[in-house]
């Protein structure tokens, strides 16, 4: 068997990338990588890490009181006390650490020193820099903040913190994931993204690393021809069996030194499904559960808003052809006929099943069989009006297969919010779509959950923490750690760990190649580390 890659892990969220390459409860002696670092800086997310990162300690499956936790029959364990070595080992490989501050400079330079020394270069990089600066988004938001400068924020250039370790580390492989508004953003006339591909293929001298892209149109195309087409480095998550149209960009960097001594088989590479995966095959089994409201929580008036919900509707229909409107009116119907019958809670215990047409290898990635209540899976509260128009949407959507833009909703629907007349935002109520991989997960759905409205129209509802967790491809046992805002933060802002393991698995065929070939001895041409230090010392990580 060949040694554990060890994984260093920047800038880590909750550990989507970690979870991807070293799948918790996996035994030991099956994981081809073994995380060596992670850094986060936010707290909730942190804490999530480390959580993880002590779970993936055990070689034979999670401990028993962590299911007991999970299951709620008891608190949550103290950790440290019951398994202490366990826990401070994940406390060690856990650093919550804001890369590009002079203190986190010399922390993360003392551990890429032990890292380096220990592993050499046989030591894979992997991180996604904060994207807010380069998604549209984000974009959108700054062009309206009097005197921005783009130079003068600091989200701007995080890549650079992932650079210089890459320079300070000089690992066999590395991994960049970002946004794919990166490929459009620009500064001082010069496109983010050319530059970043400048500065990762020099990164430890000229021509140090090879960049590949995991989904080419051919893979034959040079260095030049990646600078004048960006959008190769697009991964679309819904070709490779997640079940979400996620799009981000992903930059394979191999040291030259590997990279020349590859068969063209051996680039790394992603295989497409023939199929996508739809929602509803991971949400189509999950407890049927009711929102909150937002004020008065109590089922009975929750019953009466929905019920009253119906009513409108009922009197209110939508300006749309009569064949439109017939099958609109048998949902409605049905939708109100099993809302009656049925009573809903917030929370459920005792199903975490998967529908039969879920892709098996996806099922097996996210089910535990030890689980007897889904984690993270508790609603939110709604207004009123905004359960109106949740059901007036999921209704609309699942009769005509389309989510309704804001002219599609009768007037009496109408919010008061100064966008809707105006058309800037007309899908600002989207519903997911059952039959089709949902939208992309933002962190935006820790604000109001208008963009991730539930297809199932009696539960007139947003997506729970758990619900947006699945369609991440979050294993069920896997716990996100603060309040729910923060919960949702860390899955929107994750990269889908079912991804990630695909990508783990297409490097892993060059680590066997490079260590059947010796190509993973000591660099004939690596500068001493001690150079190295000397050179990123002038760049603050």
């Amino acid at each position: 068997m060949i040694e554990q890659i060890p994984v260093i892990d920047l800038f880590s969220g909750p550990g989507g990338l970690a979870e991807g390459f070293s799948p918790c409860g996996t035994p030991l002696d099956r994981r081809r990588y073994k995380i060596a670092l992670s850094i986060e800086k936010e707290q909730h997310a942190f804490n999530t890490l480390v959580l993880r990162a002590f779970l993936r300690k055990f070689n034979d499956g999670l401990p028993t009181e962590y299911y007991e936790f999970l299951n709620r029959s008891t608190p949550e364990p103290d950790w440290q006390k019951l398994y202490p070595d366990e826990w401070n080992q994940a406390c060690k490989e856990n650093q919550k650490l804001e890369l590009g501050t002079s203190v986190t400079h010399s922390l993360v330079k003392q551990e890429i020193r032990k890292i380096k020394r220990k592993y050499g270069r046989r030591v894979v990089l992997v991180g996604g820099p904060p994207c807010q600066a380069y998604s549209l988004v984000g974009r959108a938001r700054t062009s309206g903040i009097k005197d921005y400068t783009p130079g003068n924020d600091p989200r701007i250039s995080l890549y650079e913190q992932f650079i210089n370790i890459v320079s300070m580390l000089e690992p066999a492989i590395a991994v960049m994931e970002n946004v794919k508004g990166m490929i459009s953003s620009s500064f001082n006339e010069e496109y983010i993204f050319q530059k970043v591909m400048r500065r990762l293929r020099n990164a430890c001298g000229p021509n140090s690393y090879e960049l590949f892209a995991l989904t080419p149109s051919r893979f034959d195309l040079s260095f030049e021809e990646l600078l004048e087409a960006p959008s190769e480095f697009i991964v679309h998550s819904e070709k490779f069996g997640v079940p979400q149209a996620r799009h981000r960009v992903f930059i394979v960097c191999i040291h030259t030194e590997i990279a020349s001594n590859l068969p063209i088989e051996f680039s790394p590479r992603l295989v497409p499904r023939l199929e996508r995966t739809p929602l509803e095959s991971v949400l189509g089994a999950m407890p049927k559960l009711r929102s909150g409201l937002s004020r008065n929580d109590v089922s009975l008036t929750w019953k009466r808003v929905v019920g009253r919900a119906f009513n409108t509707i009922e009197r209110n229909l939508p300006n749309i052809g009569e064949s439109d409107k017939d099958r609109f009116l048998k949902v409605l119907e049905l939708a109100k006929r099993s809302f009656l019958e049925i009573s809903l809670q917030r929370t459920a215990c005792g199903d975490t099943s998967f529908p039969e047409f879920c892709p098996n290898d996806l099922k097996l990635w996210l089910y535990d069989e030890n689980l007897r209540n889904l984690p993270n899976n508790d609603t939110r509260g709604h207004m009123p009006s905004d359960l109106e128009r949740y059901l007036f949407a999921s209704i609309f959507a699942k009769s005509l297969g389309k989510t309704p833009k804001t002219k599609d909703f009768p007037s009496v629907f109408a919010s008061n919010h100064k966008s809707w007349a105006t058309n800037k935002f007309s899908d600002r109520f989207r519903v997911q779509l059952a039959e089709h991989p949902a939208k992309t997960i933002t962190s935006h759905i820790a604000k109001d959950g208008h963009y991730f409205i539930h297809p199932d129209p009696t539960q007139c509802r947003s997506l729970t923490v758990r619900e947006a967790a699945r369609l991440q491809t979050f294993p069920d046992n896997f716990l996100f750690k603060g309040n729910r805002t923060a919960q949702y933060v860390q899955v929107g802002n994750a990269v889908p760990p079912f991804l990630a393991h695909q990508i783990s698995n297409s490097l892993w065929k060059i680590i066997e190649f490079c260590d059947q070939n010796l190509l993973l001895q000591p660099m004939r041409n690596s500068p001493k580390l001690e150079e190295q230090e000397e050179f990123c010392s002038e760049v603050a990580l």
